[in-house]
């Protein structure tokens, strides 16, 4: 569906949040509110444990004064039933982490967004990383969706996805296919050898998850960069390789920061392309809350 944007309102004051389940370590709540405050915006952002099976009584159940929700998964998959429009990206990849709502004649319109992949490339990008010919994922899940959309964006004519189950990744060569980019899909054993041929790796597995078929593997990394969206605990595993090879690592906190601070461009007027008023100073703001962080906040 095509975006509405056209008179879009940005209210003064807003209810916010990021749903999930579990959720009560997100640190999606302390980024929110430290761009507000740099923002000067009255909006307040909580975190709210919902499943899938609620989710349509929760959204239906919140009044006008509610401004949008972040999502994490399995709810990226399951508010789709519930959007009026989504954007390219969550068309693409199949995941809507970031939705808005607006109000005509008292109906209530939901408009959905994929941050995650602007968030990659941006992350990225922080290191000095715009651009590459081949990359290499790990896991094959909705994360990697995202994934395979970035590395096409930078450039790549090809990814490898490492999989547990190659099976359950096959969902990835449609989404490949309209991004534009060459797709071979193996079993995460083969690993090890696989990830020495890339530019860029990107771990998308869950936590401390690093597979142990690279552990200990003396010829990793040879070239490579590597971006673990996972960020507790830190450096991961698989981050620890990468940083005794003195090749560039990159947490998943930057892509936390970096697909927040698009959504906040969504909230406030409804494009994550538009960039915000003193943008520099917010970004600043967010990864300096982040600085505050320890293990105890971590999930």
């Amino acid at each position: 569906m095509t975006m509405q944007r056209s008179g879009m309102h940005t209210p003064t004051a807003a209810r916010l949040a990021v749903l999930g389940s579990p959720i009560a370590h997100s640190l999606s709540p302390r980024l929110h509110r430290a761009a507000y405050g740099v923002l000067g915006l009255a909006w307040s952002y909580e975190a709210a444990d919902v499943t899938g099976a609620v989710l349509p009584g929760y959204i239906s159940g919140l009044g006008q004064e509610w401004l949008g929700l972040s999502l994490t998964m399995p709810l990226k998959h399951d508010i789709r039933a519930l959007l009026d429009s989504r954007d390219e990206l969550s068309v693409l990849t199949g995941a809507t982490n970031t939705v808005r709502f607006s109000f005509a004649n008292g109906e209530r319109r939901i408009d959905g967004f994929n941050t995650d992949v602007g968030g990659i490339v941006r992350a990225l990008g922080d290191s000095g990383i715009h651009r590459v010919a081949q990359a290499a994922i790990l896991g094959g899940g909705a994360t990697a969706a995202s994934a395979v959309v970035a590395a096409a964006q930078l450039g790549a004519e090809h990814v490898t996805v490492l999989a547990r189950t190659p099976e359950r990744a096959e969902s990835l060569r449609p989404i490949a296919a309209a991004a534009g980019i060459a797709i071979t899909i193996l079993p995460l054993t083969l690993a090890s050898i696989e990830l020495t041929q890339a530019e860029l790796v990107l771990s998308t597995l869950p936590g401390d998850a690093a597979p142990l078929e690279l552990i200990g593997q003396s010829t990793l990394p040879s070239r490579s960069a590597l971006l673990d969206v996972a960020y507790h605990p830190w450096p991961s595993r698989l981050a620890l390789l990468w940083q005794e090879a003195e090749k560039p690592t990159i947490s998943g906190l930057s892509m936390l920061v970096h697909q927040a601070l698009l959504q906040i461009r969504v909230f406030v007027a409804g494009d994550p392309a538009l960039p915000l008023d003193d943008e520099a100073n917010v970004l600043a703001a967010m990864f300096a809350a982040l600085e505050s962080t320890n293990e105890a906040d971590l999930p």
